[in-house]
């Protein structure tokens, strides 16, 4: 079986001060990555699940927010690991310092017999799509672009 997540990926703002939801993941490994190690907030689901009903899960395991609202499909895309990511984007704000993530537990270090506890994710942040675009899993990049593209092409049809 193929490893799939799906995500949710929230803006706020339009056009030129654009802002995007990035989440960083916790636990060791992650410690001291930045650029290239931020996601959007997403977790894995089984071939029989709903992906939405899994990305708005995933969100709230990883946020302690529970979404709703006017979704857009971003798609989906594979990372190098051969994960494929759905995403959805959505209109929301919300404060980075109120973000509570469920944890995993982890033998840290390797082979010491120590089991330690580490957040899903260890803190999320609002970033410019500039900033967004070097933080943010390569692969999931284009997440970013298809945002912007997708409201542009909603905005030539308000107009």
């Amino acid at each position: 079986m193929k490893k799939q997540s799906a995500g949710i990926l929230p803006f706020r703002g339009s056009n030129a001060d654009l802002e995007v939801f990035l989440v960083h993941p916790g636990g060791p490994f992650w410690a001291k990555k930045d650029a290239g190690a931020w996601s959007i907030a997403k977790g894995e689901y089984s071939e029989d699940e709903n992906a939405l009903r899994a990305a708005k899960r995933e969100f709230e395991e990883e946020t302690g927010v529970a979404v709703s609202g006017d979704l857009i499909s971003l798609g989906e895309v594979k990372q190098a690991g051969g994960k494929v990511v759905k995403a959805w984007a959505l209109k929301h704000d919300l404060d980075p310092a109120t973000l509570k993530s469920n944890t995993f537990r982890l033998e840290w270090p390797p082979r010491s017999g120590k089991i330690q506890e580490y957040p899903e994710v260890d803190s999320g942040a609002w970033f410019s799509l500039a900033v967004a675009r070097k933080k943010i899993v390569k692969a999931q990049e284009e997440f970013l672009t298809r945002l912007v593209d997708g409201m542009t092409v909603s905005a030539k049809h308000n107009h």
